[in-house]
């Protein structure tokens, strides 16, 4: 039985996909990456803003359209979708054949069995969600290249920001075992992996139910002493809890790139408490300086949220203006995103959807300048890039640098005379910059890195 795989959404979403992954090989299916060869397709979905909703139901949409026209046995829904319209999901998906909460991807192979039994007869069962599961980890097959991957050390969310349906979608905030995620890191690095990203819904709070207290300096510590993983970096990190100790680590362990994901929203004192935000623009601004300060050419990558409830144009002025002073290495801007079963659904002056778009509009011009204007001053520079491949169409490499995560930042484009591998480290000197990416040439690699 050939069974195909559809992931949508967020890396810590994928890194369920790569569990299931795992399970579904392990228990002799085998796994196509054609879907209209597959007998049965699981779609992990996405619903934390209603784009991705949309993406998850035209999905399967898709997918039921191979039922009508080949024999395609069942639909396996899993992820936040799931999780968040479970019960609901049978009556406006009839097309779904299983479901399982986000909770339960350890189920996947009972799923599988459930829907092959069945046949087309579309009997469906739904499955235990978050409440009744502790366990979100387990042995993965690597959807990234195998030079880099992605590491969850927590699970859930207690921050309850008032946009947001995570809390509600994956539960309270559980953080791993320290042993648990040094188990998985030095698996991964077995397997060739170079650079590690850390992900939870919040890095920074990472142990305090172990601990009580913030324990993720000691976590990189841990990750450093017990593998050999060159690059490691912090995704998803809250600016008041950029602690003394964090910004040490950052700055003395040689391994933990100068890079922090440090989401801030916006900055008007009105919005962010309107938000429910912890620690107000005092703390966003307190945790760039201390970071700038203390740790030389710190990239910093921010996100942040136009048109939210109650948004004046004095507020958007205020954060236009923080945008244009505070100069951001990287910066991602969103629309709001009205969202059921949240406290911001309910707030009144609600903002209209093309104030939004412009508003995110004029942020990312802003940005763009900014971008340009950082990279210009790049030229002449030599960088350690990690290659990522070799563009056939362009006729050069490609890699990213410390100050570039996967997938959401820029690439640094080089040409070579050597052949490099991908997951090699190579010093390029930079010759042109663009709006988001660099470009330059290779010296010597400094090692013959993976070749896959």
């Amino acid at each position: 039985m050939k069974i195909g795989f559809i992931s949508l959404g967020c890396p810590k979403n994928r890194i369920d996909t790569e569990i299931m992954l795992h399970e579904v090989l392990s228990a002799g299916y085998e796994v196509t990456p054609n879907e209209t060869e597959a007998d049965i397709i699981i779609i992990n979905t996405c619903a934390f803003i209603e784009s991705a909703k949309r993406e998850s139901i035209d999905n399967i949409l898709d997918a039921a359209r191979l039922k009508e026209s080949r024999s395609l046995r069942g639909i396996i829904a899993t992820g936040c979708l799931s999780e968040r319209y479970r019960d609901a999901i049978f009556d406006e998906l009839p097309e779904v054949d299983a479901l399982l909460g986000v909770g339960s991807i350890h189920n996947i192979v009972e799923a599988l069995k459930s829907v092959a039994a069945r046949g087309r007869l579309r009997e469906r069962k739904k499955y235990s969600s978050f409440e009744s599961c502790g366990n979100f980890s387990g042995k993965r097959v690597l959807t990234t290249p195998n030079y880099w991957a992605y590491l969850k050390i927590a699970e859930g969310c207690d921050n309850r920001c008032a946009y947001c349906a995570i809390p509600n979608i994956r539960g309270p905030f559980r953080s791993r075992p320290m042993e648990d995620i040094i188990k998985e890191a030095k698996q991964l690095e077995e397997l060739g992996v170079r650079e590690l990203n850390l992900v939870a819904q919040d890095t920074t709070r990472y142990g305090i139910d172990l601990f009580g207290k913030p324990a993720l300096p000691g976590l990189l510590r841990a990750l450093t002493d017990n593998t050999s993983i060159p690059w490691i970096r912090l995704l998803y990190c809250y600016p008041d809890l950029v602690t003394d100790e964090l910004v040490d680590e950052l700055r003395d362990n040689p391994r933990i790139l100068k890079y922090i994901d440090l989401p801030v929203q916006h900055i008007s004192d009105r919005m962010l408490s309107a938000m429910n935000r912890r620690g107000g623009s005092a703390a966003i601004k307190r945790a760039i300086t201390k970071l700038r300060e203390a740790v030389p050419g710190i990239v910093i990558r921010t996100t942040f949220i136009t048109g939210f409830p109650g948004e004046t144009e004095e507020d958007f002025a205020e954060l236009c203006e923080f945008v244009k002073e505070t100069r951001f290495d990287r910066a991602g801007f969103f629309p709001y995103s009205r969202e059921e079963d949240t406290p911001a659904y309910d707030l009144p002056d609600q903002i209209d959807e093309e104030t939004k778009q412009s508003r995110a509009g004029i942020l990312m011009e802003l940005q763009q300048k900014i971008s340009r204007e950082r990279n210009r001053k790049m030229i002449g520079s030599t960088i350690t890039v990690l290659c990522e491949g070799y563009d056939k169409t362009g006729g050069r490499y490609l890699g990213r640098s410390e100050a570039d995560a996967p997938e959401i930042d820029g690439l640094v484009y080089f040409e070579s005379d050597k052949k490099i591998a991908p997951g090699s480290f190579v010093e390029v000197i930079i010759t042109d910059a663009l709006d988001y990416d660099l470009v330059g040439r290779a010296e010597t690699p400094q090692s013959k890195g993976v070749t896959v």
